[in-house]
């Protein structure tokens, strides 16, 4: 198959060399062939040697690139056993990753995978399938046909939930639903030994933050014998595992009262009627300053406050305030574990936010770890924007 060829500039071909997905506008000399959102393009440096090919958007990042020439060894056809090949490898990756009495993981995280523009969540059998870009939704057809070539019998389903992460009219345009098979929901899956409920229909991102699952084991670790507070619960993940190890009381908030029945549903799953579990439905902060109990355990996991540069500050000044009034309901000797998922707030930055917290609480603080994302969500060397997570454990005196 014959693709539109894309030529750079002089002197901006150095970051294609280097394995970086993204192809600013800016770099790019000229187009060979009409291009349009979503078509797959062959990139070539000014004296016209291939580089890579990926999916185009009229946009700042111009070009999503899904295959270099010095790993691929030259053009390829994103067709089925292209795809077929480049998730058996992912795949097998995975299964020296996840282990256990876990079936729930992140098949395909983007640019960390190569494959920028596609998550693919595995939920019990299940291939939950979000596109971020038109490129990559427009194979999703190919992409279902390689799963089933991958899984065989192990997939039951292929959801692709799109429209929420496409951009502009596009997205608007796309319904989601069921490329392949159909199973009912919530889909029970297991995790470390856990009974989590998931419904990728209607539930947040995907259905479940697989993001945390180290981090949850983690806080299982501190939680026996503990009074827990879990603080933007979502559907209860941290506070499952924290009754699961011995806590004495476990109290969930979340401002959403679905999640709040998530939450309810999932502790009912593993302990029946949990006389040590409360949820509350209500807004955090208000949460925070409302009561005066004292955990030995809090656990502060917000929804990202910054998706783009200019929303930075006040992202920061809002990590700030909500971290000032959690370590003030942390006992003394307790443990406050606390993230952001913010992409544009990195690792540095969110620490001195937390250190600034601290100074405003009046409390003394020690590091016991630092924590990021699990390795089924990898992050390429030359593309360390896909790091997003970030969190820390502390010990509060």
């Amino acid at each position: 198959m014959t693709y539109s060829k894309i030529y750079l500039q002089a002197g901006r071909d150095e970051a294609v060399r280097r394995f970086h997905p993204w192809v600013f506008s800016r770099a790019i000399g000229r187009h060979e062939g009409n291009v349009a959102d979503g078509d797959v393009v062959e990139v070539f440096d000014r004296k016209g040697e291939y580089l890579a090919t990926g999916h185009y958007h009229d946009g700042s990042i111009a070009v999503r690139l899904f295959s270099f020439a010095a790993s691929a060894g030259g053009p390829v056809t994103p067709d089925v056993p292209y795809w077929t090949d480049k998730l058996a490898r992912i795949r097998s990756i995975r299964q020296a990753i996840v282990t256990g009495a876990t079936n729930c993981y992140r098949l395909v995280h983007g640019e960390g995978d190569g494959c920028t523009g596609l998550i693919i969540d595995m939920y019990n059998g299940v291939a939950v399938l979000q596109a971020h870009s038109i490129g990559m939704h427009r194979e999703r057809e190919l992409i279902t046909d390689a799963l089933r070539n991958v899984f065989g019998d192990e997939l039951r389903a292929v959801y692709d939930k799109s429209s929420e992460t496409l951009p502009g009219d596009y997205g608007a345009s796309v319904t989601n639903g069921y490329l392949f098979g159909r199973t009912p929901v919530p889909h029970p899956v297991q995790e470390n030994g856990n009974t989590f409920l998931v419904d990728w229909i209607t539930g947040q991102k995907t259905g479940f933050f697989l993001d945390q699952r180290d981090n949850r084991a983690l806080l299982a670790q501190y939680a026996k014998g503990k009074k827990v507070l879990n603080a933007f619960c979502y559907s209860g993940g941290f506070s499952v595992y924290a009754l699961e190890a011995g806590a004495t009381q476990v109290h969930s908030v979340d401002s959403s009262p679905k999640a709040i029945d998530l939450t309810n549903q999932n502790v009912a799953a593993n302990f029946g009627d949990a006389t040590a579990h409360e949820a509350h439905p209500d807004d955090v902060m208000h949460y925070l300053k409302s009561h005066d109990h004292q955990y030995d355990v809090v656990i502060l996991d917000p929804p990202a406050y910054a998706k783009s540069l200019p929303a930075r500050h006040r992202a920061v000044q809002g990590y700030k305030r909500l971290n000032a009034e959690g370590l003030r309901r942390v006992a003394k000797g307790g443990i406050l574990f606390t993230f952001s998922c913010s992409q544009v707030v990195d690792r540095e930055l969110f620490y001195n936010t937390i250190v600034a917290a601290a100074i405003e609480a009046g409390r003394q603080v020690r590091v016991l770890h630092h924590l990021s994302q699990p390795a089924d969500h990898p992050v390429s060397l030359f593309h360390p924007e896909g790091g997003y997570l970030k969190g820390l454990v502390l010990w509060v005196e």
